[in-house]
């Protein structure tokens, strides 16, 4: 299935059915009374995170999304029938953003739980709803309410605990292959990762975390060089960065500090939140380096590159040290899922689900 992770589209909820002016006609009854209904509700659009989804494809093709209007009333206090509302299934982590604005209109963190997009009108009175002791025979009425509409920006954010950030061929398809169920494509030339790919590591019973794996980034992806850069948004979520480094490149001219340097140069351009993450340092490819000139190599790279930080040598291929690496990260994301949650975001308007009857309050 085509990746899909940014698509626009249209919404557009139902307009309220209109009230009727209607009187009571019935044989020896002369002045039987208003009896016009109030129209129906239109219908709402509502979004819903699906676990089972991973990509916006299906809204690459289907852009408009319209709900229903709301019945007009009818005579013989015959109220109008309510719309059904659209739901629209996206993948957890999916931002929803109103074109014209800029306003966030929802972010669908927790699955199945549906978020109010589009609101439907309500339904307009009929001559039923004015009568009084003193007005008897009332012939006002009211139209329905407009539905609302917007043209939204879906964009997906995919959820992570642990991102993966690294050249083209640094063997990060490769480390997440051989840690969790993932499968990506991985050959031995760059850019074979096109798209994110997701992989839930298990520790053991009830003791999991999911690792996400974006192409390579390159020199000047800032400004849109490579594939890396349109995908960086789906490590903005994570806890945690691993900066996977090829120790021993293919090219003999290539010096792994420059890349490493670069990289972080690329991020920083990006994303000043991103850079702050926390990153450690993951030297791969350990088992192309002869073993008498390992801690040498490993040496002289943290030293030129100057980092302080956490350093875990690898070799995914081989499956090398990477006990020691996944224990440290399950140490870390569940120290992090201790944290209290942050501040409710101003930004986010989520309104839960309201019960309607087709009307006024």
């Amino acid at each position: 299935m085509k990746f899909v992770d940014e698509v626009t589209i249209d919404i557009a909820a139902g307009n309220g059915g209109s009230g009727c002016v209607s009187f009571r006609r019935e044989k020896f009854i002369p002045f039987g009374g208003p009896d016009g209904g109030n129209g129906g509700r239109g219908g709402s659009v509502y979004a819903v995170a699906d676990r089972n989804l991973n990509t916006l494809v299906d809204y690459r093709y289907t852009r408009r999304h319209e709900a229903r209007n709301g019945e007009a009333g009818r005579g013989s206090d015959c109220f109008g029938a309510a719309a059904d509302d659209v739901i629209l299934k996206m993948p957890v982590g999916t931002i929803v953003t109103d074109v014209e604005t800029g306003r966030v209109l929802a972010e669908l963190i927790e699955p199945d739980v549906p978020v109010l997009l589009a609101k439907g009108g309500d339904g307009g009175f009929g001559n039923l709803h004015y009568k009084t002791s003193t007005n008897r025979s009332p012939r006002q009425h009211t139209p329905g309410w407009p539905g609302e509409a917007f043209t939204v920006k879906l964009e997906l954010r995919v959820l992570a605990d642990v991102g993966l950030l690294g050249m083209p061929n640094a063997g990060k398809s490769t480390l997440i292959a051989a840690v969790s169920n993932a499968r990506p494509k991985i050959a031995d030339y760059p850019f074979t990762t096109l798209h994110p790919n997701l992989g839930v590591v298990r520790m053991g019973p009830e003791r999991s975390f999911v690792v996400a794996d974006v192409p390579g980034l390159i020199e000047g992806a800032s400004e849109g060089a490579g594939l890396g850069h349109r995908f960086l948004r789906h490590l903005q979520r994570t806890r945690l960065l691993l900066h996977i480094v090829d120790l021993a490149p293919f090219d003999e001219g290539v010096d792994p500090v420059a890349q490493a340097k670069a990289i972080v140069a690329e991020l920083k351009k990006y994303d000043e939140e991103l850079y702050n993450k926390p990153r450690w340092l993951v030297l791969n490819k350990l088992d192309m380096v002869p073993d008498d000139e390992r801690a040498k190599r490993v040496k002289d790279f943290i030293k030129r590159y100057k980092w302080k930080g956490p350093v875990f040598e690898i070799s995914a291929l081989a499956r090398e040290g990477l006990q020691p690496l996944l224990h440290a990260i399950w140490a870390h994301v569940e120290s992090e899922q201790r944290k209290p949650p942050p501040e409710p975001d101003p930004r986010f308007d989520n309104p839960a689900p309201e019960a309607s009857d087709g009307g006024h309050a």
